[in-house]
């Protein structure tokens, strides 16, 4: 009988055939299939596997996808700062430095000419600020004397007219007349000597620099002169005219000496180019240079010989 069969018949086969398997799996080893066994429907399996522990850990957080991230921003509470908003907004109208306006460019300013130039410098006369007449012309004397205005008025003293000094200095004056536009010479004629104020008289004026054809007290014309140097100074009191000479030419200075009319020896009120060309910058050896050579020429023809001539 052999080992399989007495395993079959009885209790005590099957006994022995437990205890070899337990022996078996103490010692840690495998039982090889034949092939009888993997054919066998009945043939003995291993006891299925424990499962194993593992400890359970929570799970991250999933990262959230671009359009979750744009739904978090834009449902931030309000006033919750943001990497692209992390200062609250200016109120509106605020200039920055990117958009701040450019300063308003000024209304006049050196080297203007014109009607405009001859008000402002009539008005700035008004408020004592402009000692000349107004020529139409903004030169140094328009600035200094802008800008002395807007240093009393409280303006940036630039000597620039801007709109709030044009509006500050229009409020406190008022519109020039046309006399006060259009004056016959460009410094102010000063009151005249007592003696010009009978009869035909021309009557010169050093203080004011002008020269005003008088008749019967009134201002006939009025023009802009110069006169001699320390040198050769021009001779003051009452004269009358000596001579007249259209086209004088001095032979003592061999220069040009147009519409002269003679008063005191030599000295005679005649017109001067170089006084048209560089003004008060030079002096006369001693005659009564006109600049305007318009109004001499008139002048020329209403004076007569033995007329008053009345240098103070």
């Amino acid at each position: 009988m052999s080992w399989g069969e007495s395993v079959r018949r009885g209790p005590a086969g099957r006994a022995a055939l437990a205890a070899a398997a337990a022996v078996l799996l103490g010692t840690g080893c495998t039982a090889q299939q034949t092939d009888t066994q993997a054919r066998s429907p009945a043939a003995v399996t291993a006891p299925p596997t424990a499962p194993s522990v593992t400890r359970s850990t929570p799970a991250p957080d999933p990262t959230p996808s671009a359009s979750e991230e744009g739904e978090r921003r834009t449902s931030a509470p309000p006033g919750t700062p943001t990497a692209s908003a992390s200062r609250p907004p200016a109120p509106p109208g605020t200039p920055t430095a990117s958009t701040a306006p450019p300063a308003p460019a000024p209304m006049m300013r050196e080297g203007a000419r014109g009607g405009k130039v001859r008000e402002l410098q009539a008005r700035l006369r008004q408020a004592g600020h402009f000692e000349l007449n107004p020529t139409g012309y903004y030169g140094p004397v328009t600035t200094a004397s802008v800008s002395a205005f807007q240093k009393r008025r409280g303006l940036t003293a630039d000597g620039r007219v801007t709109r709030a000094t044009w509006n500050d200095l229009t409020a406190r004056t008022r519109t020039p007349t046309r006399a006060e536009l259009y004056p016959p010479t460009t410094r102010p004629v000063s009151d005249p000597d007592p003696r010009c104020l009978t009869g035909r008289a021309l009557c010169i004026s050093k203080e004011s620099r002008t020269l005003a054809w008088m008749i019967d007290g009134k201002i006939v014309s009025a023009m802009d002169v110069r006169f001699g140097s320390e040198l050769t100074p021009t001779r003051e009191g009452e004269f009358g005219v000596t001579f007249k000479s259209r086209d004088h030419h001095s032979t003592l200075y061999d220069t040009p000496m147009p519409y002269a009319m003679f008063f005191s020896g030599g000295q005679a009120v005649h017109y001067s180019a170089d006084f048209a060309a560089n003004g008060y910058n030079g002096a006369s050896h001693g005659c009564v240079n006109v600049r305007d050579r318009k109004k001499v020429a008139a002048l020329f023809e209403q004076v007569r010989v033995g007329e008053k001539v009345i240098v103070y």
